[in-house]
């Protein structure tokens, strides 16, 4: 099994960076100022229209606290500043924003209804018609991210790869992994954690978008128990 809408999702954020890279040399200080902060009024935006799509939230409200929890006591934040740190080492790369370029292209790229739905979909068989939709949208918005950040925006493919054609091979393998109800709540936590970054991108410095990240993982912990439940 290829994940063909992965790959090609890849290729178009490695164009998308490239380009973004060239065009920052020729953006001053102040225009990458006005960009960064449109960047988290878009940013803001869509994250507040993912996580109004919910219909519980309650279960919304449990994860997000039990998920940040988890990361803040495991420093999950710290621990993967450290990694990307040591990335930075090992590549000499000299860019002071690497790793919130990384994690930030990563989240946007990788935390949303169309990941999901549209590496389930080409697991399933069907040709990945979404994957295609949305790698041109995040070529697109590479190219502004990339300008803005700099290169951590280039390696964000590496963990892209792996998780949403991670989604892709597991849905080939175990086919109707996840109902539709399911993706929906992920689809909105994962809108409360875009909402994060856009809080911090513009300044808002007490948020730690990236220990929210467990939540993702207890919303379908929650949502299983809640099912075995009712």
């Amino acid at each position: 099994m290829i994940p063909l809408g992965t790959l090609f999702n890849v290729a178009t954020v490695i164009i998308g960076s490239i380009i973004g890279l060239f065009l920052n040399k020729y953006i001053n200080t102040d225009l990458n100022k006005k960009i960064f902060f449109i960047m988290g009024l878009f940013t803001l935006v869509l994250g507040v229209s993912m996580a109004i799509e919910t219909t519980n939230f309650i279960l919304m409200l449990i994860s997000i606290v039990i998920g940040t929890l988890i990361g803040e006591k495991c420093n999950l934040e710290k621990s993967i500043n450290n990694l990307a740190e040591l990335l930075k080492q090992k590549l000499k790369i000299q860019d002071t924003q690497f790793t919130d370029g990384l994690l930030t292209a990563f989240l946007l790229y990788c935390v949303g209804s169309m990941t999901i739905v549209g590496a389930i979909d080409e697991g399933l068989g069907k040709t990945p018609y979404i994957l295609y939709t949305k790698s041109i949208m995040d070529g697109i918005s590479s190219i502004i991210l990339a300008s803005t950040f700099g290169v951590g925006v280039l390696f964000s493919v590496f963990p892209m790869l792996i998780f949403q054609g991670g989604i892709t091979i597991i849905a080939f393998f175990y086919k109707d992994l996840m109902p539709l109800e399911l993706i929906a709540h992920i689809n909105s936590i994962g809108g409360i954690l875009i909402m994060g970054i856009g809080l911090k991108i513009l300044g808002y410095k007490k948020l730690n978008p990236t220990n929210m990240l467990p939540a993702l993982v207890v919303v379908i912990i929650v949502y299983l128990i809640q099912g075995n439940l009712v």
